[in-house]
């Protein structure tokens, strides 16, 4: 493990996987399972830092490909590494942008066994990501979790492609670990092998076998049925090391992320709360609500009785239905308040009834509340 970091799971529910406990790093102790708000260009979309500490964030995530493209990772070192940039208190994550990088397919050149390069979509300047130097940039931009550099295959992708594209991540993750030079940054191996049973499997063996600090699940969400998603994840979960934190990536809808709990999964990220919440789509108790519908003009009860934050504390939904509809940029505040103190109250709730084995029938019981709405 690396200096400071630690994992300790303090409590399994007894009827399944779902595990509570503390993840322990240089910034701080937070709980899991948790929840992790996107803060891609070291902020969390219309939020402070501040308003993020209030309502029970743990670990917040910046990304990589962004950073070191604006205002370059050299600047954010200089500040004193990301935290001090953006003055958030507490522990962060680094994707290592192989997302990002291969969701360019118009802007990329050719995958090579060296990197990828690549054109900055704002300059047009050409850039190189390696694994040892996107390890480089991680360890200047200094988050407590860094990611190493895969790639990201696409969806639907043929046996062939994903067999080469699972060897490479795994060279490449070699790569990552014998350029890492800080002992305060603890490293995490990406599994990939799309909807392939024998591909996750090898994947996963076979990272596994390195010294990682975690083990994410990587290649879901990405345009797959939400039915092959749950699949990704039971193909790679009994894989991973009990002992080691177990992220799914890019993943922010309840249904998914208590699938993921159930088996095992202690950390999920997503932009989805705060880009629903831009567009007046809240997630609520009662399943996910459009804000700018007309049926909401003279409301004047809160969005969610049962929700704490601000939002729902102060504001009526004809309030948030006037901001929204006159494209004020306090509503998308609000409702961007909402939505992620949502996500995080659904797993300080999660966490209780993992403690007291009673999680399987917790998760029935919201996801039964939503009416039928996917993805709330």
């Amino acid at each position: 493990m690396s200096k400071n970091f630690q994992i300790e799971i303090l409590h399994q529910d007894k009827n399944c996987g779902a595990r509570y406990g503390i993840l322990h790093t240089p910034h701080g102790s937070v709980e899991l399972p948790m929840f992790m708000p996107v803060g891609t260009q070291a902020t969390v979309k219309l939020l402070s830092p501040e308003e993020l500490k209030g309502m029970g964030a743990g670990v917040v995530l910046a990304n990589t490909y962004h950073l070191a493209l604006r205002p370059g990772s050299e600047v954010v070192k200089e500040a004193g590494g990301v935290q001090k940039f953006m003055n958030y208190d507490g522990p962060m994550l680094t994707d290592s942008g192989g997302y990002q990088v291969f969701s360019l397919t118009k802007l990329r050149d050719k995958i090579t066994e060296e990197g990828v390069s690549f054109k900055d979509p704002l300059s047009g300047d050409r850039h190189f990501f390696s694994p040892e130097s996107v390890i480089a940039l991680e360890e200047d931009i200094g988050a407590d979790i860094i990611m190493a550099f895969d790639e990201c295959a696409p969806y639907p992708a043929t046996k062939e492609y994903m067999v080469d594209s699972v060897l490479r991540t795994i060279r490449w993750a070699k790569r990552c670990l014998a350029a890492k030079t800080r002992d305060d940054q603890a490293l995490f191996g990406i599994c990939q092998g799309g909807d392939y049973a024998d591909l996750r499997q090898y994947c996963a063996q076979e990272l596994t076998k390195l010294p990682f600090d975690g083990f994410s699940i990587g290649g879901t969400a990405i345009g797959e049925p939400r039915i092959t998603e749950y699949h990704e994840v039971s193909l790679t979960i009994p894989y991973l090391p009990y002992d080691k934190p177990r992220y799914l990536m890019g993943i922010g809808s309840l249904d998914m992320m208590f699938d993921g709990i159930r088996k095992g999964v202690d950390m999920f990220d997503c932009v989805l709360p705060t880009r629903l919440a831009r567009h007046g789509t809240l997630m609520t108790s009662y399943g996910r609500v459009n804000i700018k519908n007309r049926k909401y003009e003279r409301d004047f009860t809160p969005l969610d009785p049962d929700c704490d934050c601000p939002c729902c504390k102060n504001y009526t939904k004809a309030y948030l239905h006037h901001l929204m509809k006159c494209e004020e940029g306090f509503g998308g505040r609000l409702c961007s308040l909402h939505n992620i103190r949502f996500l995080i109250h659904q797993m300080e709730r999660a966490r209780e009834a993992i403690r007291e084995d009673r999680f399987l029938e917790f998760a029935a019981e919201v996801l039964s509340d939503f009416k039928g709405e996917r993805g709330c």
